[in-house]
C-alpha cells in the first residue's frame, strides 16, 4: 500500500490540476449543506446523498479524470435510496457505538469511513454490504487513517484563523482528495490480499 506521504502528494498534484473545479465542488457542497441545515429533516435526506456525490467527484479528482460540480447530484436518481440508506446506516451504527463511550464510536467511524466511496463506485452493492466491505477494507488500517487525520490538524487551525476561507480554497479539497486516495489504496490492497473479491464490488 502506498505511504501516507505518497497519497498526499498525489492528492495535492491532482487537486492542483483541477483546482478551480475542486474548490467549486467543495464550496457548493458546503453551501448546500448549510442551506439544508436550516430544515433538519431536509438535511437528513439530502446531505447524505450529496456526500456520496462529493466523494464521487473526489475520486475523479484524485484519478485525474475530468470532474464537474454536477457530480454532486449524480446519485439524485434511481440510486438515491440506496445511497441514503447506506450513509444513514453507517451514521446510526457510529452513534450507537458512541453510546458505549467515545472511543468505540471513533474506532467504528474509521471502520465505516469507506462506505460512501463504495456506494459511489459500486452501484449494485447494497447499503449494509457497503458498510461490511468498508469494515473489511479498513481492518488493520484504522490507525493509518487516524494518523492521516492528525496530519491535517495544522491546516485546520490555519483555516480557522482565516474564518475557513483557507479551508474552502485549499484545505477541504486537499483533504477530501487525500481521503479518496486512501479509499483507492485500501480497496486495491484488500483485493490483492483476498480480503474482498472483485465480484463484491460489481
Amino acid at each position: 500500500m502506498p505511504s501516507r506521504q505518497a497519497i498526499k502528494a498525489q492528492a495535492k498534484a491532482s487537486f492542483a490540476h483541477q483546482r478551480g473545479t475542486g474548490i467549486l465542488l467543495f464550496f457548493v457542497f458546503a453551501l448546500l449543506a448549510c442551506v439544508c441545515g436550516v430544515i433538519p429533516f431536509l438535511g437528513l435526506i439530502l446531505v447524505p446523498v450529496l456526500s456520496v456525490g462529493l466523494v464521487l467527484g473526489s475520486l475523479r479528482l484524485y484519478r485525474g479524470e475530468h470532474t464537474e460540480v454536477s457530480h454532486l447530484f449524480a446519485k439524485f436518481g434511481d440510486d438515491f435510496g440506496r445511497c441514503l440508506g447506506g450513509v444513514l446506516w453507517a451514521l446510526l451504527f457510529t452513534f450507537l457505538w458512541s453510546l458505549l463511550f467515545w472511543v468505540p464510536g471513533i474506532v467504528k467511524s474509521y471502520a465505516y469511513r469507506m462506505t460512501p466511496y463504495i456506494l459511489a463506485e459500486c452501484p449494485h452493492v447494497r447499503p449494509t454490504d457497503a458498510i461490511k466491505l468498508s469494515m473489511r477494507m479498513t481492518k488493520g488500517y484504522k490507525g493509518a487513517l487516524f494518523v492521516n487525520d492528525l496530519s491535517f490538524i495544522g491546516w485546520y487551525l490555519l483555516s480557522a484563523l482565516t474564518l475557513d476561507i483557507l479551508g474552502l480554497v485549499y484545505v477541504f479539497p486537499y483533504y477530501g482528495t487525500t481521503q479518496a486516495g486512501y479509499y483507492l489504496a485500501l480497496r486495491d490492497q484488500a483485493l490483492r490480499d483476498g480480503v474482498i473479491h472483485p465480484q463484491e464490488l460489481a
